[in-house]
């Protein structure tokens, strides 16, 4: 108990000048004076004490949970200071101290001022971040091509550890280079744009049409930013070739009509001032394609004037090459009617005619081949000028001899009657000229073989081969020939029968008993020899041979003609105005002719 007394006592005189001394001492003079015995009193005192320490072991702990705080604290500011100094990129902060001193209350108020120092730094660099960030997604979604795009700065994302100026210039060369880019791709917009305008001034277009076709963000009156996306730049190069390649066709077909308006005008000799109102369109004949820009200079509706112009002219050269063609082609036939030779038939004229309307031909080329024929028709006409000399002697010569035959079948030939004296001296020079007829036939088939030889051709004679005739003609001949033997003969015994019986009955018989029908030496062939007859049915044996006529070669004539070979080898008209002829000639002689 004392040893109790003397701790109480040891803390009441440390306590007396405390609150808690001077109540403990009152609680002593109070158990005194009830007379608290000394157990309660030690009791009291020892639970007084316990409460003490509980009290002072609450505020130690209070006291450690504060320290340890701070701690905490001081540790979590030099954590997100350093962790601050590495995304910002930096090594320290001027004015934070290097060493460590002083109480944690009093380092904690140190770093808190370089702390707030570089949340500041952070903030302003992630604002940059955000800029620089927000600008690159927006030039991108331009250059994208996307129509819609948020450009909220708030919608950028910001890598937050990662804030150092070393990453911030990166994301300002990128920035950089897209906005390079953006105004590459505007200025090559606007190059295509002005490309376009300029072709469609040209062509007579309305460019702001094509421009919107491609992208209305490109027509300036839409307001709005230019699309200037790969697909629309790869748009806009398409359109600019289309129209550069409609351009160009233009300009040729343009140059074609010139050529042909040119060559039009020169052939035709259109004066000057007809011209003048297509000289836009002969003036582009020398010029390229890039060197046109006039405005409207390719338009529709010139082409289509041109066009017009050139059919036109087309048609009125068509008429005249037709008159042109006529006369070459009477030429031809002239030529070819002059020497019997083949001319072209209908069908051939009017499909050339049809070409020449048609414009599958051409005129110069038509026309070049017209002279070459005209000129092979003279050449060959010249060839059979000899032959055909001989054939008109011949010719002649046969209606001598058809009129000789009706002649010498004329029982009144002697008769005295007017004109008689001039038959009798035709008759006598008709036997001259039918005595030369072998001579001249043969000379006529050896002359006309040696033709066929060196011309590899048939000689034709108004479509009927000359040899055919001849060869014809001797076998009348002969065969007339021999029915006139036949006939003498058979005169030659009816005489001997009649000069028996004279001699038996002793009288003779009148002359007019034997004598033959009157005949009119001016009559009619009707007693003819059949040789067109029999002519007309050696060439159909003969057959359609392909006999190539002399104005066969024309280039421009279609093969396929088949030859008329039934024709006959005269014509009518042309052996009787021989007939007539050499009867008016003959008739001019006169004397005495022996039957």
């Amino acid at each position: 108990m004392g040893s109790f007394q003397t701790p109480i006592g040891m803390r009441s005189s440390a306590l007396l000048e405390t609150s808690c001394g001077y109540l403990l001492q009152e609680l002593q003079i109070i158990w005194d004076e009830v007379g608290e015995d000394q157990f309660e009193r030690e009791k009291v005192l020892l639970d007084l004490e316990q409460e003490c320490l509980e009290v002072y072991r609450r505020k130690v702990d209070s006291a450690n949970i504060s320290r340890a705080r701070l701690h905490q604290e001081l540790a979590e500011s030099e954590a997100e200071f350093t962790h601050l100094l590495l995304s910002l990129g930096e090594r320290s902060l001027p004015g934070r101290p290097e060493k460590k001193s002083g109480t944690l209350k009093e380092q904690l108020d140190a770093i808190t001022p370089a702390l707030r120092e570089m949340r500041l730094r952070k903030e302003e660099r992630v604002n940059q971040f955000r800029a620089v960030k927000g600008q690159i997604q927006k030039i991108s979604a331009e250059i994208a091509g996307q129509s819609v795009y948020d450009d909220s700065i708030t919608n950028v994302i910001v890598n937050e550890n990662d804030l150092s100026l070393k990453k911030l210039e990166e994301y300002q060369i990128e920035l950089q280079t897209l906005h390079n880019e953006k105004n590459d791709r505007l200025q090559q917009v606007e190059t295509y744009i002005d490309t376009i305008h300029r072709l469609s001034t040209t062509l007579g277009m309305e460019s702001s049409m094509i421009v919107t076709k491609v992208h209305p963000s490109l027509n300036e009156l839409c307001g709005i930013s230019k699309n200037i996306s790969d697909s629309i730049l790869a748009k806009l190069n398409i359109t600019v070739e289309s129209l550069k390649e409609e351009k160009q066709k233009r300009l040729e077909k343009l140059h074609h009509l010139g050529k042909a308006l040119t060559n039009l005008w020169n052939l035709m000799g259109t004066p000057y001032e007809d011209r003048r109102l297509f000289s836009h369109v002969t003036g582009l004949l020398p010029v390229s394609s890039d060197e046109v820009s006039d405005p409207g200079s390719l338009t529709l509706n010139i082409m289509q004037q041109a066009e017009a112009e050139v059919k036109r002219l087309d048609q009125l050269k068509a008429s005249k090459m037709k008159e042109l063609f006529f006369k070459k082609q009477n030429e031809l036939e002239n030529i070819c009617n002059k020497s019997h030779m083949e001319i072209p038939s209908r069908p051939e004229i009017d499909n050339i005619i049809t070409l020449i309307n048609s414009g599958e031909i051409d005129h110069a080329d038509l026309l070049m081949s017209m002279d070459e024929q005209i000129a092979r028709a003279k050449e060959e006409a010249s060839s059979r000028k000899e032959i055909m000399e001989k054939v008109e002697r011949w010719m002649l010569a046969r209606d001598e001899e058809r009129w000789l035959e009706e002649y010498s079948m004329d029982e009144n030939r002697y008769s005295v009657s007017r004109g008689a004296h001039k038959n009798l001296r035709r008759a006598e020079r008709a036997r001259g000229i039918v005595n030369k007829i072998p001579v001249l036939v043969a000379s006529l088939i050896a002359k006309t073989k040696n033709w066929e030889e060196e011309r590899k051709k048939v000689f034709l004679f108004d479509d009927v081969p000359l040899l055919a005739m001849l060869e014809e003609y001797n076998m009348s001949r002969q065969e007339r020939e021999e029915e006139k033997q036949r006939q003498r003969e058979k005169k030659k015994v009816q005489s001997q029968v009649v000069v028996d019986q004279d001699n038996a009955f002793g009288s003779r018989p009148g002359t007019s008993s034997r004598r033959l029908s009157n005949r009119s030496i001016n009559g009619g062939f009707s007693n003819a020899t059949p040789l067109n007859r029999r002519l007309s049915l050696s060439i159909h044996q003969l057959g359609n041979n392909s006999i190539n006529s002399a104005s066969q070669n024309i280039s421009l004539m279609k093969d396929g003609r088949k030859i008329q070979g039934q024709k006959m080898f005269a014509r009518p008209g042309f052996a009787s105005h021989l007939r007539d002829e050499t009867a008016s000639v003959v008739s001019t002689f006169s004397g005495p002719v022996s039957p």
